[in-house]
């Protein structure tokens, strides 16, 4: 794609890679180059949340949003923890941390690196604590809870769908 300048592509070619990310049934796509990068999130069958856009250049200052479907106004980033589903009452103390796409679950960045987490270790907000790839894309999901792992609850390598809880935290 041709750009306007070197940190921006132009409304019609932005318009073009929504429609086709829609078509595609991806939940986000990131494209970067070394003078921009661009997130397109897309909502889920029963989310109604609208698409949004998200152009960084690289120099490191985020343009806003741009609103692709006149939908409901939502938050940008879809939640990646909620109350735990109560099997017992000890687990109603902790908090899960669930996949905010379908895809495949890695515990690290590569098979020849450490997992980010084990049971046991500390977890701040932001911190990355998996790898989902989806449609080829590799998506770091960071924890929106501060705490200490308590349960790993997928297996390395393991087909997820959304919203399937991922990690108990002890939030304590």
């Amino acid at each position: 794609m041709a750009k306007q300048d070197s940190n921006k592509m132009d409304l019609s070619q932005i318009q073009s890679l929504i429609r086709f990310v829609s078509k595609s049934g991806a939940s986000e796509v990131e494209l970067e180059t070394k003078d921009f990068k661009i997130i397109i999130k897309t909502p889920s069958a029963n989310d109604g949340r609208e698409t949004a856009i998200q152009q960084v250049p690289m120099g490191g200052m985020v343009q806003p949003s741009i609103p692709a479907a006149a939908h409901a106004p939502a938050p940008a980033a879809a939640p990646a923890a909620a109350p735990a589903s109560a099997e017992s009452t000890e687990d109603d103390k902790y908090i899960t941390i669930k996949s905010p796409m379908i895809g495949t679950f890695y515990r690290s960045a590569s098979p020849d690196k450490p997992p980010f987490l084990n049971v046991g270790d500390s977890v701040k907000q932001g911190d990355t604590v998996c790898i989902i790839e989806a449609m080829k894309l590799f998506n770091e999901i960071e924890s929106e809870v501060s705490g200490k792992i308590v349960k790993v609850l997928v297996d390395d390598s393991s087909p997820v769908e959304y919203d399937q809880p991922l990690f108990l935290v002890d939030p304590s």
